[in-house]
């Protein structure tokens, strides 16, 4: 169907508000662009904190990416193909990151395995300190980015159905084997955005990490934190820091592109 065809679908003054829209996504970062100081670009963000800064959220990203997938796709296999009693109470609960302050999730963190906290105590005796350290980092962003990775492939299963599921189990496919060699492939392209979607919003977190890890440099603090410290001592190396989480944030969801059209 040609451009035309599209076109000819929709009403005319649809465009209007999608204008404006990509002109209010758009319009802050040609604000920011304008404002970075190209001179000194390439020193404000090879400074030594912001190396740091920008390798330990690459890092930390990372691994909290990896602990959504190994306990988001089992979360929602559970919550689109089964049914049991208080399961929508608990669908509630596992995507109520997406609406709460991240700092009320740092918070909530913090009662939990702080010093003080639910298990805090118990792991302290253990000789585990949690709270404050790079592995709080990756906790806070696990916990703000896994219902991304949960509500994309949860919805994917609905959609996909059960039917081929239903045929290789009767044709004497063990749960395993159907899962690695049905499921799972069917739905890919929303295993890998949903997986880009959490590895962005680790990569972005900031009020849940502040108030449960705190802002050691080369410890647990991460690129936007470095970014929010700097914008009052040093808006140019806030600015240009800036610029370097949005150029990456661009190149990851480029790559989740091209890798669903090649799927």
């Amino acid at each position: 169907m040609s451009t035309r065809q599209h076109t000819a679908t929709l009403p005319a003054w649809a465009f209007v508000p999608a204008a404006l829209g990509a002109v209010f996504v758009l319009l802050p970062l040609v604000a920011m662009l304008s404002r970075v100081s190209w001179g000194d670009f390439w020193g404000l963000v090879t400074s030594e904190s912001s190396r740091a800064a920008f390798a330990l959220s690459m890092r930390t990203s990372v691994l909290s990416t990896l602990s959504c997938v190994v306990m988001g796709v089992p979360m929602a296999l559970v919550l689109a193909r089964t049914r049991f009693p208080g399961q929508g109470l608990l669908r509630s609960l596992v995507f109520l990151p997406l609406v709460l302050p991240p700092v009320v999730g740092g918070i909530a963190l913090l009662y939990t395995f702080g010093r003080r906290g639910l298990l805090g105590e118990s792991l302290e005796v253990l000789g585990l300190q949690i709270a404050f350290s790079t592995a709080a980092v990756v906790l806070a962003q696990t916990f703000v980015a896994l219902p991304f990775l949960v509500i994309s492939l949860e919805g994917a299963l609905r959609t996909a159905g059960e039917r081929y599921e239903v045929v290789a189990a009767t044709l004497g496919a063990r749960p395993s084997r159907v899962l690695f060699h049905v499921t799972l492939p069917l739905i890919l392209p929303a295993l890998g955005s949903g997986t880009v979607l959490a590895f962005a919003r680790a990569l972005g977190e900031f009020g849940a990490t502040i108030t449960f890890a705190g802002s050691l440099q080369g410890v647990t603090r991460t690129l936007p934190l470095e970014i929010y410290l700097q914008r009052e001592s040093d808006p140019d190396a806030a600015v240009a820091l800036s610029l370097v989480l949005v150029l990456v944030a661009v190149l990851v969801i480029g790559f989740s592109r091209r890798g669903r059209s090649m799927l």
